[in-house]
């Protein structure tokens, strides 16, 4: 079984995830209009962390031979 893929793609989506994270909770990106993750600070510091830990699978998996 091969890793190096499976934590690049996990690492892309855990990014993209705290992206969208990070947008939620400055305000920037109101969806879904319901969220309870809406102009809520502590929801862009959740999503930075977790942008970091999947930059760095990225980084890691990419580094893997």
């Amino acid at each position: 079984m091969r890793v190096r893929p499976i934590l690049i793609v996990l690492g892309a989506a855990m990014a993209l995830m705290g992206v969208l994270w990070i947008g939620q909770g400055l305000g920037y990106i109101h969806w879904p209009r319901s969220s309870f993750m809406l102009d809520q600070r502590v929801w862009a510091d959740y999503g930075s962390a977790l942008a970091i830990g999947g930059l760095l699978l990225v980084l890691l998996g990419r580094r893997l031979r």
